[in-house]
C-alpha cells in the first residue's frame, strides 16, 4: 500500500496529495492549514555532532579523546575476564587455546578474556550414571520410570558359548579436569564404549552358570578395575565409582529352559546337601563305635598280658622261696590255701580241753555257736536301726 492512499498522508503526517513523492509531505501553497513540516535529518545529524564535540575536551578528534575512549573500551573487556568458580566446579583457564597448567578453586578468578583466553568450569563432584543394556526413561527412582531394554549391548557370549542378557550400570566422576576436557571428546560415550568391552572380555571367560549365579560380585569388581585401568591408559581424567549388575539373565526366547534346569540343579543341591548330613552322622558315629571297639581290644589283651606276667612272676618268686626252704614253704601255702577255703564258710570251734574223752562218752559235744552269734548280733543291730528311723 503506497503512502498516497492513507488518510493521513504518511507515516509522519502532512497531506497525502501534492507532495512530489517526498515523505517529509510540504505545506500546500493555496495555504488550508496543512501539518508542520517535520525537521531535516540532516540538520539533526549535524547538531548531535556539535553538542558531542562540545562535550568533549579539546574536540572530538584530539588524541586525548581517542587515548580516553580506547582506554574505557579496553577497562570494558579487562572486566569480562572476571568469572567465578562455583563449590562444585573446577576452573581452567586457556591463554591462546592452550591450557596454561594450573587450575583454579572455587571463588572469584580473573583470566584473559576472549579471544585471548577462555575458561571452562566443569562440575568435578556430580557423579554421572552411564546405562549398558537399558535405557531409563524419567527418573529411575520413581515407580512410574519406563525401562527399554537394548539387546544389542545386553547380550553377551559367556566362556562355555551360552548366551547371557546383562543390564549393568556404571557410576562415574571427573578425577583430572584438564585430562577429561582436552583428551577425550565424548566422556559418556568412551566410558559406555568402554565398560561395554570389558564386560564382554570378563563374561567370555565365565561360564554361564557361574555369571547367573555365584559370580556376580567377582564380575563386577573385574570390570572395576579393568575399566579403572583402561580409563587410566586414555588420561580420561575419569575415576570410575561402581559397576552395579541390575540383571544377569537367559535370553528370553531360552529363559523357561534356564528355569529347570536351575530347578533341577536346586535340587540335585538338595538331594546332595542331605546326603552329605547324612554321611556326616553316620560316618562319625561309625569311627567311633570302631575306634571303641579296638580301644576296648587294646585294654583286654593289655590286662590278660599283664595278668599273665603277674602270675607267672608269682610262681617264680613261689619256686624260689620253696626252692630255698621247702617245709616253710609248704606250711605257707597250706595255710593260705585253708584261709582260702574257709573263708566263706560258716566255722563252728569246738573247744577239746573242756569236753575231753569224758564229754565225748557222755555224748555232749561242747562248741562255741560263733555264726549263731553273729546273725542274732546283726538282727538286733537292723532292728535297732530301724525302730530309729520310724522314731525320727
Amino acid at each position: 500500500m503506497s503512502w498516497g492512499n492513507q488518510g493521513g498522508g504518511g507515516p509522519w503526517g502532512g497531506n497525502g496529495g501534492g507532495n512530489d513523492g517526498s515523505p517529509w509531505g510540504k505545506k500546500p501553497s493555496g495555504g488550508g492549514g496543512g501539518s508542520q513540516q517535520p525537521p531535516d535529518i540532516d540538520e539533526v545529524i549535524r547538531k548531535g555532532q556539535e553538542k558531542l564535540k562540545s562535550l568533549m575536551p579539546g574536540g572530538f578528534g584530539g588524541k586525548k579523546a581517542i587515548f580516553l575512549v580506547f582506554l574505557v573500551i579496553l577497562g570494558l573487556w579487562a572486566a569480562n575476564g572476571f568469572y567465578r568458580v562455583q563449590p562444585n566446579q573446577e576452573g581452567v583457564p586457556l591463554l591462546l587455546g592452550r591450557f596454561i597448567g594450573t587450575t583454579t578453586n572455587p571463588g572469584l578468578h580473573w583470566n584473559w578474556p576472549s579471544p585471548i583466553g577462555n575458561v571452562y568450569t566443569p562440575d568435578v563432584t556430580a557423579e554421572n550414571r552411564i546405562e549398558i543394556g537399558l535405557r531409563t526413561t524419567g527418573e529411575a527412582s520413581r515407580r512410574g520410570a519406563s525401562v527399554r531394554d537394548m539387546p544389542e549391548e545386553s547380550q553377551m557370549i559367556t566362556g562355555d558359548e551360552n548366551i547371557v542378557d546383562i543390564d549393568f550400570v556404571v557410576f562415574w566422576k571427573i578425577s583430572d579436569a584438564p585430562n577429561y576436557l582436552f583428551n577425550i571428546r565424548n566422556p559418556d560415550e568412551t566410558v559406555k564404549m568402554a565398560a561395554e568391552s570389558v564386560m564382554r572380555a570378563i563374561i567370555g571367560q565365565t561360564p554361564i552358570q557361574e555369571a547367573l549365579t555365584s559370580r556376580r560380585e567377582d564380575i563386577e569388581s573385574r570390570t572395576l578395575a579393568s575399566l579403572q585401568k583402561l580409563m587410566s591408559e586414555y588420561k580420561a581424567g575419569i575415576e570410575v565409582r561402581q559397576v552395579q549388575l541390575l540383571a544377569v539373565l537367559p535370553p528370553k526366547n531360552v529363559i523357561d529352559a534356564f528355569d529347570e534346569v536351575s530347578r533341577a540343579r536346586q535340587d540335585m543341591d538338595r538331594l546332595k546337601n542331605e546326603a552329605e548330613a547324612f554321611r556326616n552322622d553316620i560316618v562319625p558315629r561309625a569311627r567311633g563305635e570302631a575306634q571303641q571297639l579296638v580301644q576296648g581290644a587294646d585294654a583286654y589283651r593289655q590286662e590278660v598280658v599283664n595278668r599273665a606276667e603277674g602270675d607267672a612272676n608269682r610262681f617264680n618268686a613261689v619256686y624260689k622261696a620253696y626252692s630255698q626252704s621247702k617245709d616253710v614253704t609248704k606250711t605257707r601255702i597250706y595255710l593260705e590255701t585253708l584261709e582260702g577255703i574257709f573263708s566263706n564258710v560258716n566255722k563252728v570251734i569246738i573247744d577239746g580241753d573242756v569236753g575231753g574223752n569224758g564229754a565225748a562218752a557222755s555224748g555232749v559235744v561242747p562248741y562255741l555257736p560263733l555264726p549263731e552269734i553273729q546273725k542274732r548280733q546283726r538282727k538286733s543291730t537292723d532292728s535297732s536301726g530301724s525302730s530309729t528311723g520310724s522314731t525320727n
